[in-house]
């Protein structure tokens, strides 16, 4: 898998080319290891992936890094089928999945009709 980081400050964007799942899950975290200590700000661009499995799950609502950092991470660029899996798992367990932290513009689950 390829995956191109983009660092600006605190900020960085992710942008992983090709399917998350179990097998593509170690470069990414790898990835995510590897950045800096001030990068407390985290995309990940997803512009290029048009197929996440739950790998993908644990991916993004994991914001603590092996090293222990915690960061703030949130997606952009979702095709339909990541985005059906993110709003299903939402459906499922809320409070686990809240997408309001993951995708900045989503209300928080008490603020959804």
């Amino acid at each position: 898998m390829n995956i191109t980081t983009r660092i600006d400050g605190t900020f960085a964007r992710l942008s992983p080319c090709g399917e998350i799942d179990f097998a593509t899950l170690p470069p990414l975290r790898a990835a995510v290891d590897a950045l800096p200590p001030q990068v407390t700000d985290l995309q990940w661009d997803l512009t290029l992936t048009p197929f996440m499995d739950v790998a993908g799950l644990h991916l993004l609502f994991t914001p603590t890094t092996s090293s222990g950092r915690k960061r703030r991470a949130t997606v952009t660029g979702l095709h339909t089928q990541p985005l059906s899996l993110l709003l299903m798992a939402a459906d499922v367990h809320p409070t686990a999945f809240d997408l309001s932290r993951l995708l900045p513009d989503t209300p928080p689950v008490g603020l959804r009709p």
